[in-house]
């Protein structure tokens, strides 16, 4: 029985969702030795350069950065190094066929605890051109001064 309860973020990659079509995700246990969970829990990670790739069946999440931790020693990890990622074989399967055709990648979204263990949200993206970059923030910004017309025409009626 885990002593932990619940989910707690360490780390998300916002820019993800503004550069990529997020597809489908999948959650993923990662590999980790003792000093990257300590560097996890005290809340330093950056997924920005971050991506995962399946080598021989496996999946492994690359160029993710936990930064060693401050009160290790000389078996301190590398900061960038390869970690394996934990899913079902049925489900990495499925994945490869997806970035198989083409067009997809494999981007990290967050790393969290859920129930005292290391866990990351993997997606299945695809890359966003410049031009829907530029119309998701349009119809962002759009809903939002939409938001303010129909909340302010609210106030003034009451």
């Amino acid at each position: 029985m885990p002593r932990e309860r619940g989910q707690q973020v360490v780390a998300t990659n916002r820019k993800a969702r503004h550069d990529y079509t997020i597809e489908d995700t999948y959650e993923a246990g990662i590999v980790l030795t003792g000093t990257e969970v300590k560097s996890l829990r005290e809340g330093r990670a950056s997924l920005v350069d971050g991506y995962a790739f399946i080598d021989g069946g496996e999946m492994w999440l690359d160029a993710v950065h936990i930064p060693q931790y401050t009160e290790g020693t000389w078996n301190n990890h590398a900061p960038r190094r390869k970690r394996k990622l934990l899913l079902h074989k049925h489900e990495i399967v499925k994945i490869s066929h997806r970035t198989a055709q083409g067009g997809y990648t494999l981007v990290p979204l967050s790393i969290y605890f859920s129930d005292g263990r290391a866990k990351v949200e993997i997606a299945i993206a695809k890359g966003k051109r410049e031009y829907d970059k530029r119309q998701a923030l349009r119809e962002r910004q759009d809903k939002r001064e939409a938001d303010r017309a129909i909340s302010s025409r609210r106030n003034l009626g009451d």
